[in-house]
Parts: C-alpha cells; sequence; structure tokens
C-alpha cells in the first residue's frame, strides 16, 4: 500500500488506485475503499458500472448499514467538490439498492435536467423498479414525469399505459368504465401503427380480462396482424391474440396462431414460449398427448422458467395418466385451470375443492391444493391458503412441489404478512433440502437479505 502511494507521490501521471482500493477492501477499510474507487471515477480510469460491480458486494439493503452510510457521504462529498453526473448516478443506484426511490427520482431529475432525453431510459428503468416493488405512489411519480418531459412520443405513450396499469391495480369494476375511456383517447391520439403495438395489447387485455369482453378484443388485434411488422412484431400481436382466443375457448383457433410463432422463431425464446402455449392450450383442451408432446422438447428449454414450467406440466399429465386411464381427475383440474385463467376464480377454487373431496390420496392432490392455495392468495384468504401449502409439505415433501409451497410460504410471510422470521424457516428449507430448486437462487438471495448479509 505505502509503495503504491510513494509512487504516485512521486510520479503524479501513475494510478494505482485500483490496487489500493482493493487492499482497503481486504483491510475493512471501508470508507478509504470507497475513496478510491471515488478517485478512479473521478479521473475516468474506470466506468461506473466497473466500481458498482466492486462495491456491491459491501452495501446492504438497510440505509442505516454503516457501509451504506460511508459509500453515501463519499458520493455527496465528491458531488459537492466536483459537480459531474456520474455522482447522481452512484447516489441513485445506492438508493435504488435502498429501495429509496423517492431520493433515487430526485437524482434522476437531476441528470435529466444536464442531459435531457438521453437519460430518459434511466427514469424508465427506475420507474418499473418502483413498480415492480410495489412502491406505487412514487411509481405514479415517475410515469407522470416522464409522460410530461420526454419529447419521445412511443416513450410518452408507455409512461401512459404504466399509469393505466397501476391504476387497474386498485380498481373495482365501477371503474372500467373510466378506464376504457382513457384507453380510447390513446388510441384516439395515438392510433393503430406498428410503433404503438403495445397499445393495442393493453386495451385488448383490459376489455378480455377485465371487461370479459373478448368479442371486442379479437378484431382490434386481428387488425394489428394485418399491419406491417417485424417477425418479433408479428409474434407479439400472434400471441397476444392466442392468449385472447384462449381465453374464449377457441382453442383451435388460438393454436393456428401459437404454431405460426413456434415455426418462424424456431431457435428463440418467443418461438419456446409459442411452443409451451400449445402444450398449455392442448391442456385445456384435453388433448394430454398431443401436449405431452410439445412439452418433452422444452425441457431443454433456454428459458429455465420455460423449462420448469414445461416439466411440471409434463409431470401432471404424465402421472395422473399413469393412475388413471380415463384421466378423469385431470380432465377436472384442466377445467379448474382454465377457469382460472378466465379469472373465474371463484368457479375455479369450487372446482379444485370437488378434486379435493372427490380425488383423496390421488396424485392429482397436490397440483390441487398449489393452485387452490395460489387463488386463495389472490383472494386474500391467507390462512386457508397457508393451510394448503402446509399440507404439501407435510403430506408431499418428497414430491415435485414441495419446494414451490416453501417459496410460496416464504414469499406470503415476508412481503405480505409481515413475519421474516417464518419466511426465513421456509426459505432455509429450500437451501438445505432442495437445492436443484428453479427457486433456490432467489431463496438465498431473500434470505440473506432477511438475515442482514450483504449481497453482491
Amino acid at each position: 500500500l505505502k509503495a503504491y502511494e510513494r509512487a504516485m507521490e512521486l510520479n503524479p501521471e501513475l494510478d494505482y488506485y485500483f490496487q489500493i482500493a482493493l487492499i482497503y477492501g481486504e483491510q475493512g477499510k471501508i470508507k478509504k475503499m470507497f475513496e478510491a474507487y471515488a478517485e478512479l471515477l473521478g479521473n475516468g480510469r474506470s466506468t461506473l458500472g466497473n466500481v458498482i460491480g466492486r462495491i456491491s458486494s459491501f452495501i446492504t439493503e438497510d440505509p442505516n448499514n454503516e457501509n451504506n452510510r460511508l459509500l453515501r457521504e463519499v458520493a455527496l462529498k465528491k458531488a459537492q467538490k466536483e459537480p459531474a453526473v456520474l455522482w447522481n448516478e452512484l447516489l441513485s443506484w445506492l438508493f435504488v439498492q435502498q429501495k429509496q426511490y423517492k431520493y433515487a427520482f430526485l437524482q434522476e431529475k437531476a441528470i435529466f435536467k444536464r442531459t435531457g432525453e438521453a437519460s430518459i431510459e434511466r427514469l424508465e428503468a427506475l420507474g418499473d423498479n418502483a413498480l415492480e416493488s410495489k412502491s406505487l405512489e412514487i411509481a405514479v411519480e415517475i410515469f407522470r414525469y416522464i409522460n410530461k418531459n420526454s419529447v419521445d412520443r412511443v416513450t410518452q405513450l408507455n409512461a401512459q399505459l404504466n399509469l393505466l396499469d397501476i391504476e387497474l391495480m386498485s380498481a373495482s369494476e365501477k371503474d372500467y368504465t373510466g378506464i376504457e375511456s382513457k384507453y380510447r383517447e390513446l388510441v384516439s391520439e395515438y392510433g393503430y401503427q406498428p410503433t404503438t403495438l403495445q397499445l393495442q395489447v393493453a386495451y385488448a387485455n383490459f376489455l378480455t380480462f377485465k371487461k370479459n369482453e373478448s368479442g371486442k378484443a379479437i378484431p382490434i388485434l386481428k387488425k394489428a396482424v394485418e399491419l406491417p411488422l417485424t417477425k418479433y412484431g408479428e409474434a407479439y400481436i400472434k400471441m397476444a391474440l392466442g392468449d385472447i382466443l384462449v381465453f374464449d375457448q377457441k382453442f383451435n383457433e388460438a393454436l393456428i396462431y401459437f404454431s405460426q410463432i413456434q415455426k418462424n422463431l424456431k431457435n428463440d425464446v418467443l418461438g419456446q414460449e409459442a411452443r409451451f402455449k400449445v402444450a398449455q392450450t392442448s391442456f385445456y383442451k384435453g388433448d394430454f398427448d398431443w401436449s405431452l408432446t410439445q412439452l418433452k422438447v422444452l425441457r431443454g428449454s433456454t428459458s429455465q422458467l420455460i423449462a420448469n414450467d414445461a416439466m411440471q406440466l409434463s409431470l401432471l399429465i404424465s402421472d395422473n395418466s399413469f393412475e388413471d386411464s380415463t384421466k378423469t381427475a385431470l380432465k377436472k383440474y384442466a377445467k379448474a385451470d382454465l377457469l382460472a385463467y378466465q379469472n373465474k376464480n371463484e368457479e375455479a377454487i369450487s372446482s379444485l375443492e370437488e378434486i379435493l373431496q372427490q380425488h383423496k390420496g390421488e396424485k392429482i392432490e397436490d397440483e390441487a391444493l398449489l393452485k387452490q392455495a395460489e387463488l386463495l392468495v389472490e383472494k386474500g384468504d391467507y390462512d386457508s391458503a397457508l393451510y394448503n401449502y402446509t399440507k404439501i409439505v407435510e403430506f408431499y415433501g418428497d414430491d415435485i412441489l414441495a419446494d414451490d409451497a416453501h417459496f410460496a410460504m416464504a414469499e406470503l410471510f415476508r412481503t405480505t404478512l409481515n413475519q421474516p422470521e417464518k419466511a426465513k424457516y421456509h426459505y432455509e428449507k429450500i437451501l438445505y433440502n432442495y437445492q436443484d430448486s428453479y427457486f433456490f437462487p432467489q431463496a438465498r438471495k431473500n434470505f440473506r437479505i432477511l438475515r442482514g448479509d450483504s449481497i453482491n
């Protein structure tokens, strides 16, 4: 350390701040480490991305954490001495880690005022982060600011669609007429064009999944398919159209659109997603053999989520076909699953209860318990949902859905019921007993956050 410092004293052209920062980090001299990295940033010898990659493991979600406080202090001091956008960017990053989106927004506004439209994507990303974290008030502020200040029409439209999404989160049926008027105003303003596909899909989805008016939605998307589109734009519209046709139980027509996407984007994740939708639609239709054929291909999908979903649906079909050649319980489950897809949650819960009563001890039981629990959570009946999840881990602890149940309980305790110790218990179960689980990486991250660890 002294050698590096002495060398820099003798020759100011030398820059050993990177090596010095690493040594300070190893010595636990965190403030000095942050100061060394700040020097690297200030003299342009390193990018913000590289520095964040080095310091992120020392930062937690807790704004009162000593390391967080020290970084904030170093960045603010630098910003006062050398006003530059990069210090706003560093502070914004820190506030996002701490989920303090209001403070991050102040930094992003300062950046936008100095750089203009070039930094609009940063504001959009911050709005998305706030929305994902359910910080809805600040998300609304961010998207309103984007809509007011951006000069790009598509950016303005995306902001307005995000604002409508947020409004829908707390809307009841009596609010739908007013919301539909807002969609119509957007359509009137922006029109049906290749650059407004997101508006057309959002409006069609609103009509279908909120107002149960798929008959109005389908012509909107069929009209959109006729526009001059890229192959990805065409796939985007056809996927949305297929989803609505499934809602309308027009399975064969939906299968045509999904199959076209699959054919046109064979080696793309969108093509794999379309193949999964072919399998899922065939499942709803009762064509279990064809569904299984598609799912076997998808087990090797490059998307872990698609591969995981494919494996679960494949096992659901094969397990319940082997046990019951008439597939009676499987047909009932497919019907209940479709009802849930159609947002007929009460009917779906009742159908699943019928399965649980009439097919006790059969392979379908844990699937029905899990699906019913998910719907009960949506309904706000958390006690009944926890009862179902607990039943799965107690009676089906060695089966494929046990990790799903543990993760669902952990998330419920962490995000809704505010019982972190119980959440930790279920995350820990995944870490020790289900290390091949799809949920393992997220369970480990959430467990460490709850324990107070620094997360890289």
